[in-house]
């Protein structure tokens, strides 16, 4: 399958995390593409090239303890920038929400960065 838009590759890869389906990740992430996680601070984790940016988004993708939750996308050209919660339990305060800012060039994620707001004191979700 193959994803054109930044719209599309930004839907496909929320679909991933949504349904903890991993299958599709690999054909949307770029070879030369970096991520950092919005934990730990002051900077977050950063993951660079495919593989070890799969290995990130599979781990999170398939955690069981967390949901991932899309509040909003908003795309400009080859940006988008997607809003979401991280629910890690069922109460109001078990849950992070937060923004990655992401670059989609030829079809596949090159840079995904993610900030989030809390106070220091959740369970991150990456």
């Amino acid at each position: 399958m193959s994803f054109h838009t930044t719209a599309e590759v930004v839907h496909h890869f929320n679909r991933a995390f949504l349904d903890r389906d991993t299958s599709s990740l690999a054909e949307l992430i770029a070879d030369d593409c970096v991520m950092e996680a919005r934990d730990p601070a002051p900077d977050g984790a950063r993951y660079e090239g495919r593989a070890e940016c799969l290995r990130f988004c599979r781990s999170l993708a398939e955690e069981r303890a967390g949901r991932f939750e899309p509040e909003g996308v908003v795309v400009t050209g080859e940006r988008a920038t997607v809003r979401w919660r991280y629910r890690f339990g069922d109460g109001p305060a078990d849950s992070v929400r937060g923004v990655s800012l992401v670059l989609v060039r030829d079809g596949r994620i090159v840079e995904s960065l993610s900030y989030g707001k809390t106070t220091g004191d959740t369970r991150s979700p990456g």
